[in-house]
């Protein structure tokens, strides 16, 4: 080893890297930026998952609203409901045929 001696202060300040020492450096580099990535990739994840997880909720809240508003649909459709409630409600009876008039244009 060829070991050099200081002669001033600032030969004390000035860095002197050999190859290896840039090499562990870029080493060291690479694996905090690789981490802070993962970290973050990570992070993204959770967020992505908590939104999937929320709307799948909502979803199934939607299907079950849907299926009530069907089967509402269904009763207050109903043919013989209808009938029933324009006759006892509404007082509405089938014209006589003196009481129909045709429309022409």
């Amino acid at each position: 080893m060829n070991m050099k001696t200081p002669e001033t202060l600032s030969d004390y300040l000035k860095p002197d890297f050999g190859r290896d020492q840039i090499l562990a450096l870029l080493i060291i580099v690479t694996l905090v930026s690789s981490a802070v990535a993962v970290t973050y990739s990570v992070h993204k994840y959770r967020g992505y998952l908590n939104d999937l997880q929320r709307l799948q909720v909502q979803r199934d809240d939607l299907e079950t609203q849907w299926g009530q508003l069907l089967l509402e649909q269904h009763t207050w459709g109903a043919y013989g409901r209808v009938g029933t409630i324009a006759t006892e409600q509404l007082q509405m009876r089938t014209p006589s045929p003196q009481e129909i008039i045709m429309v022409r244009q």
